[in-house]
């Protein structure tokens, strides 16, 4: 059951959307039929999310072999997006949620703590949607190393 608190949660129709990218306005329903990725990072040219971004970019024929496409969503701009991927060689598609609609569908606008502050921020989180547009797996509070190969490995278990 979707729940604004927790986001949707796997056997659950994925939200869908339409946000901007470099490459023009993406949707999910772009992509019916296809498995698709969608992970939720907190902010361009950090270091966490670099690895991350260079992580999925490094496996993209892996998940393209898996018939899996990969969408990272953040609240950066797109020429924000435009310039880290420029900087950093990605091939992944960037989405902007400048207004977070997109990460509040999914539940990724949390409450965070971080040096005894509270703040609103986007929850590192992926989920992998089959084909028919239903959430197969979330993961939450995800820590980079490991996870791409993880998830990859998850999209490849997928029917097609």
């Amino acid at each position: 059951m979707t729940d604004a608190t927790t986001g949707p949660e796997a056997g659950d129709a994925a939200p869908t959307f339409v946000l901007a990218s470099p490459e023009g306005e993406v949707g999910l329903s772009d992509f019916d039929g296809q498995t698709v990725v969608l992970y939720f990072y907190p902010r361009d040219d950090t270091p966490g999310c670099t690895a991350q971004a260079k992580d999925f970019t490094d496996m993209a024929a892996e998940f393209d072999a898996a018939g899996a496409k990969v969408l990272g969503v953040s609240k950066d701009t797109v020429e924000k997006h435009e310039s880290f991927s420029a900087k950093h060689d990605l091939t992944v598609t960037l989405l902007s949620d400048v207004q977070g609609q997109v990460c509040e569908q999914y539940g990724t606008w949390v409450e965070k703590q971080m040096y005894g502050k509270t703040s609103m921020g986007i929850e590192r989180a992926t989920f992998l949607i089959d084909g028919k547009g239903v959430i197969r797996e979330v993961w939450r509070k995800v820590k980079v190393p490991g996870h791409v190969e993880e998830v990859l490995e998850a999209a490849r278990k997928l029917p097609r």
